[in-house]
């Protein structure tokens, strides 16, 4: 044990390759080995009262996640499913349709198409900040 030696690593940030020492009892004494490192800067900095920032900077930020969360979409095609499942079911527990509640359901079903088009049509419109 007392002619091993403890590997060693370079410092966090490094992008040259390094020596890692090795047992002197081997073949290799070292050997290099290449150390990628991957970070990712976060802006940390506060806004402070008198700065230049947008004050209304929450409301931009909220308007993104309702955007891109797609919010009012799931509201209004969970809607339509509630009032198509309801009005189906009112239908079918009727002992005598008649022509006009025939065609309220069939108009009710055949929106289901357009909705579904502007469902899935619509996407998030983010903008590319650069």
């Amino acid at each position: 044990m007392a002619d091993q030696v403890t590997p060693t690593a370079p410092s966090f940030g490094a992008t040259s390759p390094s020596k890692v020492a090795y047992p002197s009892n081997t073949a290799a004494a070292t050997k290099e080995e290449p150390v990628q490192v991957e970070a990712q800067v976060i802006n940390t900095t506060l806004i402070e009262e008198g700065s230049n920032m947008n004050k209304y900077q929450w409301f931009i930020d909220l308007a993104v996640a309702i955007d891109a969360w797609r919010i009012f979409p799931r509201v209004f095609i969970t809607t339509y499913i509630v009032i198509l499942y309801q009005s189906v079911h009112w239908f079918m527990d009727l002992a005598n349709p008649n022509n006009a509640q025939a065609g309220l359901i069939s108009v009710v079903v055949g929106s289901g198409a357009a909705w579904f088009g502007l469902y899935t049509q619509s996407k998030p419109k983010m903008q590319d900040k650069k």
